[in-house]
């Protein structure tokens, strides 16, 4: 990686060729570093605010002792330009991608391994895991599952022989309900 920077007295048609000229080179040549591949955009835009001077500057008035230089063609008309194409089209393509696909990931949400089924009042539940530890599922109160009827609290305090569930398995993540064992129950 390299800066270069050309410095002198100018008329606009010279510092015109001359910017052009760099600007192809940089297009080209700047992005095959590591470190270049994330500076190069920056160089790009930062020359194109050398551009915006370079307009200000009058045309030559009277020719000099030399004749001026030939700014050629426009940068995206040149072969470097063209070819400069395929990085900035990838670069803008990282740039679109990387929201857009965060966006379509916080919408579609995560299917995390973790996450805790709902339990409600009123439905039954059965823990597949032995007590303390807890790993509760829903399941219908009419089958053989069912080992408990989930309380909510708010209705009252749990029974003294109730089991209490983790806040995960409420609706909002943060109400503990209570487990009442089913008669069947084997606890």
């Amino acid at each position: 990686m390299r800066f270069l920077r050309r410095q002198g007295v100018f008329c606009r048609t010279c510092a015109l060729a001359s910017f052009r000229d760099m600007q192809a080179d940089t297009m080209v040549m700047g992005w095959w570093g590591p470190l270049s591949v994330l500076i190069t955009p920056f160089v790009l835009l930062a020359n194109l605010s050398a551009l915006s001077g370079i307009r200000r500057i009058p045309e030559p008035a009277t020719p000099g002792w030399r004749p001026p230089l030939n700014p050629g063609k426009p940068v995206f008309r040149r072969p470097a330009g063209i070819l400069a194409l395929v990085p900035l089209g990838l670069l803008g393509l990282v740039v679109l991608a990387v929201p857009l696909l965060l966006l379509v990931g916080m919408l579609t949400g995560s299917d995390d391994g973790d996450a805790h089924p709902t339990l409600t009042a009123g439905s039954c539940a059965r823990n597949d895991a032995p007590w303390p530890e807890q790993s509760l599922r829903p399941v219908s109160c009419g089958s053989s599952e069912a080992q408990y009827r989930v309380v909510d609290p708010t209705d009252g305090p749990c029974a003294s022989r109730d089991y209490i569930a983790y806040p995960e398995y409420s609706k909002d993540g943060v109400t503990s309900l209570c487990l009442h064992a089913l008669k069947k129950a084997a606890t």
